[in-house]
């Protein structure tokens, strides 16, 4: 009987292109390892008597980002819903399957009607979850060995929720107020705003609400472990591929009027060659300034570069890239010169690398930006579009208010309920046997004679 009546033809739903899932799915893991990477990064620094607490402020993000990105983080940053904050229909990921398009249908702008086209929607989920570990991670750098670990951990959860969650949703979602989904245009391409001017500035705001540490300035340690700190480093700069890169979340080729173009290759290309020229820069600015090259110095520049270049990664040429890396290797250097000169105890220069970094980055990509490297960008200062660089100003400004703004109430909440400062005596034996009752190297309390 069924072979009587004749069969409506239905289109098979879009599928996934399986390279460019493939290549997300390596992206992600990409920007995960930065955690690990920037744990020794920071670590490196920090007195050994303090490296495990040091690692941990980083290593912990991809426990509890891990979870609370599922259950709500992901809906409030690119659900549709109003231009600052995403809607509540995405939390604990209902309705975000493996569809590849049309789950942003029915919201405006109507023309988009997903993020990336030929991935599922959970791998441009989870590549999303690995931005929001790392930026809260990034501040932790300005606070070292002094928070206790039960605040920060609050305080990361409650930063992710009420700053991070509303600066990507205005900057990348769909509807956000600041973004190129129906909002005001400004360009962002993998987080220079979102993720490092967000974190630059809740990092300054931190090291002044919770104060200096009890050795500051004057009994300060040099860093304990300078291997540690260009392993971290190289750990970083490896990521950051998959961190901008990534960011284009397609590896196809496309066309800008009669130019071919191919954004991941662009922001690959771009990536390494700003972290160079930077890293470059800096050296040369401490064998004239100071004498003699350093390894911290090499490592510093590197990750300056890196910063300044993450909002440009996917509109610039690679000429710009140079001048990118090279210009905010030269800012920054002289901004931690200056932060020392003020005194605000930011232990290790988070605000003059990410948050100077990542304004000038700002800036600098509405100045060099061009549509002939991006077609779905937009041309810059230097191509005549000179309204670009006021938009890039707005949304430097909001960043800067919300983090400001957003960490220092979190901070005065959790300092009136549950304190933030360790105890000045565990403060000065050290934060790893006080707060998690082990060592880093088993010398400075362990391998005791007994009596």
């Amino acid at each position: 009987m069924g072979n009587a009546f004749a069969q409506t033809p239905t289109a098979a739903p879009p599928t996934a292109d399986t390279g460019d899932t493939a290549f997300m799915l390596i992206s992600a893991a990409l920007v995960l390892l930065m955690t690990p990477g920037l744990a020794f990064f920071y670590g490196g620094f920090v007195r050994s008597r303090n490296v495990l607490n040091t690692l941990m402020m980083s290593f912990v993000l991809m426990a509890i980002v891990g979870v609370t990105w599922i259950l709500w983080g992901y809906s409030l940053s690119f659900a549709p819903g109003l231009p600052f904050i995403g809607g509540l229909q995405w939390l604990g990921l209902n309705g975000v399957g493996l569809e590849v398009t049309d789950y942003l249908k029915g919201s405006n702008p109507s023309e988009v009607v997903s993020y990336a086209g030929t991935i599922p929607h959970q791998a441009f989920t989870i590549y999303q979850a690995m931005f929001a570990i790392i930026t809260p991670a990034l501040i932790s750098g300005a606070i070292v060995e002094r928070m206790s670990f039960r605040a920060y951990s609050l305080f990361v959860l409650l930063w992710s929720t009420f700053v991070y969650a509303p600066l990507a949703h205005m900057v990348w979602a769909k509807g956000g107020f600041l973004g190129l989904y129906g909002g005001l245009g400004a360009l962002d391409f993998a987080g220079g705003t979102v993720v490092h001017i967000s974190s630059g500035v809740s990092a300054l705001v931190a090291a002044i609400v919770l104060g200096p540490r009890k050795t500051h300035p004057d009994r300060l340690s040099p860093p304990h472990n300078v291997p540690f700190i260009l392993l971290g480093a190289g750990l970083l700069w490896f990521g950051w591929f998959g961190f901008n890169a990534g960011s284009a979340l397609s590896v196809a080729s496309g066309t800008s009027g009669n130019v071919v173009t191919n954004v991941a290759t662009t922001a690959f290309v771009a990536t390494n060659t700003a972290a160079a020229a930077a890293a470059l820069m800096w050296l040369i600015l401490e064998s004239v300034l100071r004498g003699k090259p350093t390894a911290v110095g090499a490592a510093t520049g590197a990750v300056a570069g890196l910063v300044g270049i993450t909002p440009a990664a996917g509109f610039v040429t690679p000429l710009s890239a140079i001048l990118i890396g090279f210009i905010t290797a030269f800012v920054c250097f002289y901004a931690i010169s200056f932060k020392h000169k003020l005194e605000v105890d930011d232990a290790l220069d988070t605000f003059p690398v990410h948050g100077v970094g990542g304004t000038v980055g700002a800036i600098l990509t509405a100045i060099f930006a061009t549509t002939q490297v991006n077609g779905g960008g937009k041309d810059g200062v230097l191509r005549g579009n000179f309204g670009e660089l006021g938009v890039e100003l707005v949304a430097i400004a909001v960043a800067y208010v919300i983090a400001g703004v957003g960490t220092w109430i979190i901070l005065k909440v959790i300092d009136a309920t549950v304190g933030l400062r360790v105890k000045e005596e565990a403060e000065l034996q050290g934060m790893d046997i006080n707060e998690h009752g082990e060592e880093g190297y088993n010398s400075e309390f362990g391998d005791r004679p007994t009596q």
